[in-house]
């Protein structure tokens, strides 16, 4: 297997990806629900130069597995945190993340979204149909088509996830 191709993002390109976003809506949604940690910035983002004010946090996690890597493909959703149903129920919700890989996360916040009463869609700056899991499913907007793994500027030389820079092929 061939190492990962890694894509190293400016706050200029976020921004532009963030630009590319904004005229895709179709619609204008009552709340925002941003995955943590991922869709923070960019749902902040979104949120800024939309207007947006009823703004909500979901925290979802997958338990780890020893076994099979194919088990833990099948591993249910752990919510750590989510909005109350009353704060979802009848409202046009925009769920953002930085990228649909998977699509698990997001496609599990989409599902109790609408489980909720809420009317969902999904949104991330990267989709990624190369390592999808739920076939022709995509997310509602995004802004880029990619394969590789894209690093974000807030996650360089920050936090737990951080990437360093010198570590970069």
């Amino acid at each position: 297997m061939s190492p990962l191709r890694r894509e190293v993002l400016t706050w200029d390109e976020v921004t532009r990806l963030i630009d590319h976003l904004l005229p895709q809506f179709e619609t204008e949604f009552d709340a925002m629900v941003m995955i943590t940690t991922g869709g923070i910035i960019p749902g902040g983002l979104l949120a800024q130069a939309m207007g947006m004010t009823h703004i909500l946090t979901a925290a979802v996690d997958f338990p780890a597995q020893t076994e099979m890597e194919a088990a833990k493909l099948l591993a249910w959703p752990q919510f750590i945190q989510f909005p109350e149903d009353r704060l979802l129920r009848g409202r046009r919700t925009l769920i953002v993340d930085d990228v649909w890989g998977s699509g698990r996360t997001i496609t599990s916040v989409k599902i109790r979204v609408s489980s909720a009463g809420g009317m969902p869609s999904t949104c991330v700056l990267h989709f990624n149909p190369y390592r999808n899991l739920f076939g022709s499913a995509r997310p509602d907007y995004y802004s880029a088509v990619t394969d590789a793994y894209i690093v974000y500027p807030w996650e360089i030389d920050r936090g737990p996830d951080r990437v360093l820079l010198n570590d970069m092929p």
